[in-house]
């Protein structure tokens, strides 16, 4: 009697098939919901989804190039700065500003990251601390932006997004929604592609990575100047929503990098999942709990550390590990079938 086993790779499985057509739904309803949504309701969803933009950025800096960043309020507050200067000197349309304030983040993260990435450790983190408060006191400076007071965006760009308030608030509503989708597939479409799977090797052991003639540097870099861009970009239109801007308000260490940080940790760090998670979790202890003042900060720090203590990889880690979900498959998995028996 002799056996055969037969085999076959495969990527997704029947909860990601799953995943993609609830995506599919959820997208079509959030797309539709100035239909459905109150004016307060659309706004909340509109922050939810910058912070799940800037959430999976950190998360693809961090979590898988192994860059953990501080500093990146220094790409929120020049994207929103660039708005500013942009509409105002450069009578650029508002939503055209906001794209090329993105390409400018990606440009000026160059030289930054020339810089610091001769930095290891606990010297980079600190490293784009600094970089993000020269930024600020940099942009506190020009008086035609407002100095260190900052300045509001003119009536005329305002109206000039769309023709009455309503639009505009719809306008912006959809502009957020379509950048969360944009960094999302940017994210995934990155980790799936050769550049993943080197990301996932550098994470994993950068000794190793090297000795298989993966380029460290190289990837890291990409990674940082694609995440800088995208994050100015997410900037920019944080402040088209604010219609202010200051230097203490755009390059805020506590509202673009702490609270992201928060996001990732519970969430689950790694995962294109966790900031999913996390984003959904951090805005449901703030809608419950942002009336306690201090007491709000204080739960947000114990529920991190019990996050962390009782599941380092996060709530999806969690998650994962018991049931072995994976929403956004990356990596291939082998199913065997059964052997044909002869006799």
């Amino acid at each position: 009697m002799s056996s055969m086993q037969d085999h076959t790779v495969v990527r997704s499985s029947r909860a990601s098939r799953f995943a993609a057509l609830a995506g599919i739904a959820i997208l079509i309803l959030l797309i539709a919901a100035p239909l459905w949504a109150g004016r307060a309701d659309m706004r909340l969803l509109g922050e939810l989804f910058l912070y799940l933009a800037l959430a999976s950025l950190w998360n693809l800096l961090a979590g898988y190039a192994g860059l953990v960043s501080v500093g990146q309020q220094a790409f929120v507050g020049f994207g929103g700065y660039l708005l500013f200067a942009l509409t105002i000197f450069g009578g650029l349309h508002p939503v055209l500003a906001i794209g090329v304030a993105g390409l400018l983040g990606a440009a000026i993260a160059v030289p930054v990251a020339l810089l610091i990435f001769r930095l290891r450790g606990a010297y980079f983190a600190i490293g784009t601390w600094v970089v993000a408060e020269v930024f600020r006191l940099t942009f506190a400076q020009i008086s035609v932006l407002g100095g260190g007071s900052g300045s509001s965006l003119p009536v005329s760009i305002v109206k000039s997004v769309a023709a009455n308030r309503t639009m505009r608030e719809w306008t912006s509503y959809w502009m957020a929604l379509g950048l969360v989708v944009l960094v999302l597939a940017v994210v995934y479409l990155f980790l799936r592609s050769r550049r993943g799977l080197a990301l996932t090797a550098i994470r994993d052991n950068e000794l190793a990575a090297s000795s298989l003639g993966i380029d460290i540097w190289k990837t890291q870099f990409q990674v940082y100047v694609v995440t800088a861009g995208l994050t100015a970009l997410t900037g920019g239109l944080i402040f088209l929503q604010k219609l202010r801007i200051s230097p203490d308000a755009a390059f805020s260490v506590n509202d673009w990098t702490a609270f992201v940080i928060f996001i990732v940790v519970i969430g689950g760090i790694g995962t294109i999942e966790g900031p999913i998670i996390g984003t959904l979790v951090y805005f449901a202890l703030r809608e419950f709990l942002s009336d306690l003042g201090t007491i709000y900060l204080i739960v947000l720090g114990v529920v991190a550390i019990l996050i962390m203590l009782k599941a380092p990889k996060g709530l999806w880690g969690l998650i994962r590990e018991r049931w072995g979900i994976e929403l956004f498959p990356l990596s291939h998995r082998v199913i065997y079938s059964k052997p044909d028996k002869e006799k």
